[in-house]
C-alpha cells in the first residue's frame, strides 16, 4: 500500500467539537425519553397476572397466562417493522424527529391500554383492542432504543463511548424498577382487590403526562453532528432497507447472536423472574416486587461503571465475560430464588445481574460501532428488533411452557444457559470495534492502529492495518 493510500484513510468525526454541555443535555433527554418508553414497556410485565383474569376470565391459571404472554410476544414480533420503519426513517430525516415521534406514540398507546374496557364489558373486544395497543407499543419500541444509543453515542468522545452509551441501559433498568416500585406501591396501597378492579388501569395512564415531558425534552435539542456531516455528502446514499440488508447481512447476524443472549438474559432477570416467583415458586406479591425494585435499582446504577469497563477493556472482553456469567449464574440464580423468602428472591436475581447488565452495556455501543453513518440506524434497529422479538418478546412465554411441558421450575433457567453458550461462539466472529471511525463499519474498512482515540492507559489492543501483498517476479 502506497503513502497516499494511507493518509486517505478516513479518519475518525471529530466529536471533540461537541462541547461537554451539549453532550450532557443530549445524554440526558435520550436518558428521559428511554425511561418513559421502557416504564411504558414494563408495566405490561408487570401486571400481567391481573391482566389475564381482566381480559381473559374464562382461562384460568397457566392457560390465561400463556395468552397474556402471548399478547406481550406480538408487540415483539412488530418490533423488527418498526425498527425498519423508524431506522430508514431516521437514516433519511434525522435521529431527532424520529426519537420524538417514538415517545408521542409509545404514551399513547400505553394510555390507551389503561382505558380499555375488560373482558366482561365487550366480551373478546377487549382483547382485540389490547392487543392493537400492544403492537403500536411495539412500532414505537422498535425505533427507539437503537435510535437513542446511536444519537447519544455519536455525540460521544470516541474513548467514552460506553461510559456515555451506558445512560441507555442504565435508563432501561431504571425503568423497569420505575414500574415495579409503583406496582409495589399500589399493590400495598390499594391492596389486591382494588388492584384487580381498577388499579391496574394507574401505571398506564400516566404514561401520558410522561411522554408529554420527553417530548418537552427532546424536541429542544439539535440533531447528531455525525448524520449533518453525512448529509453533506451528497454521494451519500441512506438507509435503503434493501441496500443495508445486502451490505450489512454479515455483521447483523453476527451482531443478532449476540445480542440474543442480551435480550433473553433481561426479561428473564426483569419481567419473567416475578411471574416465576408468584406463580411457580408461590411467594406473595409484595416481597416480589420489592425484591425485584432493588435487583433492578442495582442493576442501574452499575451500568455507568460496565460502561467505564466496556472502555477500558474493549468489547469483546466484554462480550466474553458476560456470556460466561451468565452461562455460570442462571441455574444456581433460579435455584437460590427458589427459596421462597425475599431474601432467596434478591440473592437469586443479583446472581443473574452481573451478566445482565455486562450484556445490555456492550450491547449499546455495538449497536453504533458496528455499523457504517449511512445505515447505522437501520441496520441497528432492525438488528436489535430481530434478535428481541426472538428471544425476548418470546422469553415469558417459553419460559412459562417449558416449565408447563416439563415439569421442571429450572427449565427457563437451562435456556438461559444455551443461549448463553450460543452468543459466546458469536463474540469469537466479532471484530474489536473499541476505538474506530464511526463513519465505516466493519465490514467497510479495517480498524487501524493510526486512529489515535483510545486512552493512553487502555488495555486494548487496535488491530494492525493490513497492507496489500504486492506481488514480484522471481
Amino acid at each position: 500500500m502506497t503513502t497516499s493510500d494511507h493518509s486517505s484513510t478516513k479518519q475518525p468525526t471529530n466529536t471533540s467539537e461537541v462541547s461537554p454541555q451539549t453532550l450532557r443535555q443530549v445524554t440526558f433527554a435520550g436518558f428521559a425519553g428511554t425511561v418513559v418508553e421502557w416504564f411504558d414497556f414494563a408495566v405490561y410485565g408487570f401486571m400481567a397476572t391481573i391482566i389475564a383474569t381482566t381480559f381473559f376470565p374464562e382461562s384460568t391459571g397457566a392457560v390465561a397466562l400463556l395468552q397474556t404472554f402471548a399478547i406481550f410476544a406480538v408487540a415483539f414480533a412488530l418490533r423488527p417493522v418498526g425498527g425498519a420503519i423508524f431506522g430508514m426513517l431516521g437514516d433519511r430525516i434525522g435521529r431527532k424527529s424520529v426519537l420524538i415521534l417514538t415517545v408521542l406514540l409509545m404514551s399513547g398507546s400505553t394510555a390507551a391500554i389503561g382505558l380499555l374496557p375488560s373482558y366482561d364489558q365487550i366480551g373478546i373486544w377487549a382483547a382485540v383492542l389490547l392487543t392493537a395497543a400492544r403492537c403500536l407499543q411495539g412500532l414505537s419500541a422498535g425505533g427507539e432504543y437503537a435510535g437513542a444509543v446511536t444519537y447519544v453515542i455519536e455525540h460521544s468522545p470516541p474513548h467514552q463511548r460506553a461510559r456515555w452509551g451506558s445512560a441507555m441501559p442504565t435508563a432501561t433498568f431504571a425503568a423497569f424498577a420505575a414500574a415495579a416500585l409503583l406496582s409495589y406501591l399500589l399493590t400495598t396501597g390499594l391492596g389486591e382487590a382494588a388492584m384487580q378492579e381498577w388499579g391496574w388501569r394507574i401505571p398506564f395512564l400516566i404514561a401520558a403526562p410522561l411522554g408529554l415531558i420527553a417530548f418537552w425534552i427532546r424536541r429542544k435539542l439539535g440533531e447528531s453532528p455525525m448524520f449533518q456531516e453525512a448529509g453533506e455528502d451528497d454521494t451519500t446514499e441512506h438507509a435503503p432497507l434493501r441496500a443495508t440488508i445486502r451490505t450489512q447481512a454479515r455483521p447483523m447476524m453476527i451482531l443478532a447472536g449476540y445480542i440474543s443472549l442480551t435480550a433473553l438474559s433481561f426479561y428473564i432477570f426483569s419481567t419473567y423472574m416475578t411471574t416465576f416467583l408468584r406463580e411457580v415458586v408461590q411467594l406473595e406479591a409484595v416481597p416480589v416486587l420489592a425484591s425485584n425494585v432493588i435487583a433492578l435499582t442495582l442493576a442501574a446504577c452499575m451500568a455507568p461503571l460496565g460502561g467505564v469497563i466496556c472502555d477500558r477493556f474493549g468489547r469483546r472482553k466484554t462480550m466474553f465475560a458476560s456470556a460466561i456469567l451468565l452461562a455460570g449464574t442462571a441455574v444456581p440464580g433460579y435455584m437460590i430464588a427458589a427459596g421462597a423468602t425475599f431474601t432467596t428472591a434478591l440473592l437469586g436475581q443479583l446472581l443473574i445481574m452481573f451478566g445482565t447488565v455486562a450484556a445490555n452495556v456492550v450491547t449499546a455501543v455495538l449497536l453504533t460501532e458496528v455499523f457504517p453513518t449511512r445505515v447505522r440506524y437501520t441496520a441497528s434497529g432492525v438488528t436489535y428488533n430481530v434478535a428481541y422479538a426472538l428471544f425476548g418478546g418470546t422469553a415469558p412465554y417459553i419460559a412459562t411452557w417449558l416449565i408447563d411441558v416439563t415439569g421442571n421450575p429450572l427449565s427457563p433457567a437451562i435456556y438461559l444457559t444455551v443461549i448463553a453458550v450460543g452468543a459466546f461462539i458469536a463474540t469469537t466472529l466479532m471484530p474489536e470495534t473499541a476505538g474506530r471511525d464511526l463513519g465505516v463499519g466493519v465490514d467497510d474498512e479495517p480498524i487501524t492502529s493510526s486512529i489515535p482515540v483510545l486512552p493512553e492507559d487502555s488495555k486494548i489492543k487496535a488491530s494492525k492495518p493490513k497492507n496489500e501483498k504486492v506481488k514480484t517476479l522471481a
